[in-house]
């Protein structure tokens, strides 16, 4: 089957064509092309995503990008078995520029159309295998390596949630920020340090660094709090972290003037996120824990964070041997269309089917 996907649900116009063969239990997948038209040149300036800016850029990227994507997969519109396309979570303005545009391909080309949650997108990435890699290794390893039930931590820009998935299929949201996301939250601290959007990068780079630019006479003790990560449920708030930020930086600048010395913001970010860390592992592997997770999943841009990667894969070889972590690609991590075509695989082989009267943007 070859599938069409579609992601249009923030900032970023994508679309992908992706060979998917198997059962759902064996799947194969094979990525003819992932094209990846980013705006955040356009947002920057405002330190977050513009929605009506966001829509704007989308129609007018979208059939540039479409193109692009047959192109490279060598494949003609006509070719495709199945469109996937993002209808929910997301910003409403941005998704309706990708909804609509996949109906009326599905009208004009007389094709199935699936409307697909973006979080199960990156629940099911860590099954892809980038195109730039040898033809050898396009193709996923054997699923069956796969064991559930599984938990995944989806943490991203817009959501930071915590899943109990019996299968790629069926997934159960058992815990989920009450405030902002652990991504947002990266944005707005990188913000109040001066340094640029997205934040996650630049945070992850700052706190890297600190220990090569600390000096013995800046050096600052700085300790941030860890909400909720004792709360006794899955459930997440960034919102006091990110206060608790602001209100260190506005002493801090009474100190050293309206610009901190780099060593101090690499303090900050180093600490901020490792309290970010703290919270998303604790609360992962209590989950993995109570589940008797056979699979820890984790998805979405923040998990391209490379502390987060390798604190959990130690915390789960230490705490939980006999349990498998799957984390995608870098770049699959970040929102793309590949795995929403995926996604959209294994719902039709779970028998969804759609035309474009009842596809629509879902809240």
């Amino acid at each position: 089957m070859i599938i069409l996907g579609i992601e249009t649900s923030c900032d970023d116009t994508c679309a992908s064509i992706v060979r998917a063969s198997g059962s759902i239990k064996n799947p194969k997948f094979k990525i003819l092309s992932n094209v990846v038209s980013s705006q955040v040149k356009i947002h920057r300036k405002y330190g977050g995503v513009m929605p009506a800016m966001a829509a704007r850029a989308h129609a007018k990227n979208i059939v540039p990008v479409f193109k692009k994507a047959f192109n490279a997969a060598k494949i003609k519109p006509k070719e495709i078995d199945l469109i996937s396309v993002t209808d929910h979570p997301g910003l409403m303005p941005a998704l309706l520029v990708g909804v609509n545009a996949a109906r009326a391909l599905a009208w004009a080309l007389k094709k199935p159309i699936l409307g697909i949650d973006h979080m199960q997108g990156h629940a099911v990435a860590h099954l892809l295998v980038p195109t730039n890699v040898p033809k050898s290794k396009t193709q996923i390893p054997n699923s069956k390596t796969i064991k559930f039930p599984a938990v995944g931590l989806l943490v991203s820009g817009g959501h930071t949630q915590i899943i109990l998935m019996q299968d790629y299929n069926h997934m159960k949201l058992i815990g989920e920020t009450l405030d902002d996301a652990a991504g947002e939250a990266f944005d707005k601290v990188a913000r109040m340090l001066g340094l640029p959007f997205p934040g996650g990068p630049p945070v992850a780079a700052a706190a890297a660094a600190k220990r090569k630019t600390q000096s013995a006479k800046r050096k600052i003790n700085i300790t941030l709090p860890r909400p909720m990560m004792n709360s006794g449920d899955y459930n997440f708030s960034f919102s006091g972290l990110k206060t608790a930020v602001l209100y260190l930086t506005q002493d801090l600048h009474k100190k050293y003037g309206k610009r901190l010395p780099q060593e101090i913001r690499n303090e900050i970010c180093a600490e901020f996120q490792q309290a970010v860390v703290d919270v998303l592992l604790s609360k992962t592997l209590r989950a993995a824990k109570k589940y008797n997770a056979k699979t820890v999943i984790i998805g979405g841009g923040v998990s391209a964070n490379q502390e987060l990667r390798r604190q959990l894969s130690e915390r789960i070889t230490y705490e939980l041997p006999k349990t498998v972590l799957k984390i995608p690609t870098v770049g699959l991590a970040l929102d793309n269309a590949a795995m929403i075509a995926a996604a959209g695989y294994f719902q039709w082989l779970g028998g969804k089917r759609g035309t474009w009267k009842n596809v629509r943007v879902r809240l």
